[in-house]
């Protein structure tokens, strides 16, 4: 075989290419497993020693300048595409809008509850802080006082992340931020943390994903009654309901003790549900006085006490705004958000008591 002419043919048919699809076509007739210079290749073996090395080494120059040639001409080709779909696509933005498709943007109602609480909680003292999504096994669970037969820790809660070295998660409340604090910060501490968790858990009233605030303060002589007086402030704030009752449970939390369940009374009329009226109860939060564990497993060596609560932001969003699947909030339905979502020129309500 004349192998210089087979050379010339193979790059003069890299460059007569025109579309990703015929450069793909020769690379198959050249290189691929019964190409053309494939089977050269193979022959080598049974080629006398300088025969070998002069073919093998031509063949090989052939080979690299071949996929150079190729990446260029594949890299101006896909680059006359892109130019060719712009010319096509080209939009003049001097042109006026289309007020028949204008739609107003919104503000997703789980970041304008955010925004509430941010306001309201930083407005009562407390400071924004944050933490990773995914989280270790000791700030998740250990320093929480949670232990290792916890119902919590098995699969079908958790979000567990293969590591050979160490056990992480995708994690399960926004707790962990609170050891963080207590790690790092000097006391006293008041802090509040909002943000995304995870749970092996899906209905109308669950979702794999969804968004927690914690709050913690931490000093000398916090007592329960500054919990209480707190978490009613914060409620009949963030729901504008003066008239708004409370009902603090006996409640177990492993890293709270003692522990209680926050319930707010409301009414139901013709399916509706109004807040601050009638007799009837509805769990809202958790909260508590810190576990002397927590302390100890965050370092803190000084005598102090302090309370922690956490909620669920669409939970709250719900409530106060009526949405009955919180499904619907990671449905990207451009309709239910423009029903429930809100202006961005609305101001958020920064007062408190």
């Amino acid at each position: 075989m004349n192998h210089n002419q087979l050379i010339q043919s193979a790059l003069n048919e890299v460059e007569r290419s025109n579309s990703i699809e015929d450069l793909e076509l020769v690379r198959v007739k050249y290189f691929g497993k019964n190409g053309l210079i494939t089977q050269e290749l193979k022959t080598l073996s049974s080629l006398d020693t300088d025969k070998r090395k002069e073919l093998g080494a031509k063949l090989n120059n052939l080979k690299k300048n071949f996929f150079s040639s190729l990446e260029d001409r594949k890299n101006k080709i896909e680059s006359s595409e892109i130019n060719l779909r712009l010319r096509k696509d080209f939009l003049d933005s001097t042109l006026p809008a289309r007020e028949n498709n204008l739609l107003e943007a919104k503000i997703h109602p789980i970041n304008q509850t955010i925004n509430e609480i941010v306001s309201i909680l930083g407005g009562m003292g407390l400071m924004y802080e944050e933490g990773p999504d995914i989280e270790d096994d000791f700030h998740n669970f250990s320093a929480l006082n949670i232990p290792k037969n916890h119902p919590a820790r098995q699969m079908h809660d958790t979000f567990y992340i293969k590591n050979e070295e160490e056990s992480y998660v995708m994690r399960t409340h926004t707790s962990p931020v609170q050891i963080r604090s207590l790690k790092k910060m000097p006391l006293p501490l008041r802090i509040f943390a909002p943000g995304r968790t995870y749970r092996c858990d899906s209905d109308i009233t669950h979702t794999p994903m969804f968004h927690q605030v914690e709050g913690l303060v931490v000093d000398e002589e916090i007592t329960f009654a500054n919990l209480k007086w707190f978490i009613d402030i914060f409620c009949k704030t963030f729901f504008k309901k003066e008239n708004l009752k409370l009902r603090f449970r006996p409640s177990y939390f492993p890293f709270t003790e003692p522990s209680a369940e926050v319930d707010i009374n409301y009414t139901n009329e013709s399916g509706k549900i109004i807040l601050g009226e009638g007799t009837k109860w509805m769990e809202i939060l958790g909260c508590g006085m810190v576990h002397p564990e927590v302390f100890k497993m965050s370092g803190i060596k000084k005598k102090v006490t302090g309370f922690a609560f956490g909620m669920g932001i669409e939970r709250l969003a719900m409530l106060k705004y009526g949405m009955p699947d919180l499904r619907d909030f990671f449905d990207s339905d451009l309709k239910w958000l423009e029903h429930y979502g809100f202006s961005f020129l609305e101001e958020t309500d920064l007062s408190w008591r």
